[in-house]
């Protein structure tokens, strides 16, 4: 591996564990200002309070979340962008490149695929080219790939996660994120198959605290190498002790129960 991409790497990843909490906080573009984000700086300070490894955002963000005090905490710039107000809120154009990625400080990258799509042709020959340019450069590529479509029945079916997993890898991407598929085997046949470290998404806001932490569990028992979650992460009451909580699942592998030991507030 290109040694900048692997030093890059590790302070997206906890290079003991190999493992990640990443924070994507780039929904402003996509459905606006939302709870959680009306501060960013605010937002990133609690994530790196309770031990996050890396926060993503879009360009014009860096900025407003670089705190110049504190931990270091990872930044991922995405370069893909869409909203929801467009006749095609699944189509995902490049906003940025790489190399301004690397003028802003950038950790990596990373850029949004939705498989089914009628756009889909495009999105891929971004990620392609983003790839190509990422290798180039030394930047570590996250490839958030999802199954959205007219033809998809079901986004979270497990032949279609493990689908959208391999191809962000057989395009070139260093880390996937894909929807949890619902079970610890079908995400363990995921792992198996993307042959590169597959993080989870979160989606929309859960409405029980513990059911997300099961999952999470979950899908590092299957092989996961953590997790991508926005919303419920960051619109949570207490983001910081959560993530106090996520990094006792993540990266000293306790069992939820005794990862909410004395955290039993944020159930």
């Amino acid at each position: 591996m290109h040694i900048g991409k692997a030093i890059r790497l590790e302070r997206i990843f906890n290079r003991d564990t190999k493992r990640t909490i990443i924070v994507p906080m780039d929904h402003g573009v996509t459905v606006g200002p939302i709870a959680g984000l009306e501060k960013m700086r605010d937002a990133v300070t609690n994530l790196v309070a309770g031990g996050a490894n890396a926060g993503l955002v879009h360009k014009g963000q860096v900025k407003l979340g670089h705190r110049m005090q504190g931990r270091d905490f990872g930044c991922i710039v995405h370069l893909s962008a869409g909203t929801c107000l467009s006749p095609f809120p699944n189509m995902k154009r490049l906003v940025t490149t790489v190399e301004e990625a690397i003028r802003l400080g950038a950790d990596g990258v990373s850029v949004h695929v939705n498989l089914g799509d009628e756009t889909e042709g495009q999105m891929l020959t971004d990620l392609g080219r983003v790839a190509a340019s990422a290798s180039e450069w030394g930047m570590p590529l996250l490839a958030m790939v999802y199954a959205r479509g007219p033809k998809v029945a079901d986004e979270y079916d497990p032949q279609a996660v493990a689908h959208c997993a391999r191809v962000g890898a057989e395009l070139g991407a260093d880390v996937v994120k894909v929807n949890y598929p619902g079970d610890a085997e079908s995400f363990a046949r995921v792992v198996e198959c993307a042959c590169v470290p597959v993080v989870i998404a979160g989606g929309a806001k859960m409405k029980s605290t513990r059911d997300f932490l099961d999952i999470v569990r979950t899908s590092i028992d299957a092989g996961g190498a953590g997790l991508s979650v926005g919303r419920n992460v960051f619109q949570h009451s207490n983001p910081t002790r959560l993530v106090e909580v996520l990094n006792r699942i993540v990266h000293e592998g306790a069992p939820v129960d005794e990862a909410v030991e004395g955290y039993e507030d944020i159930l």
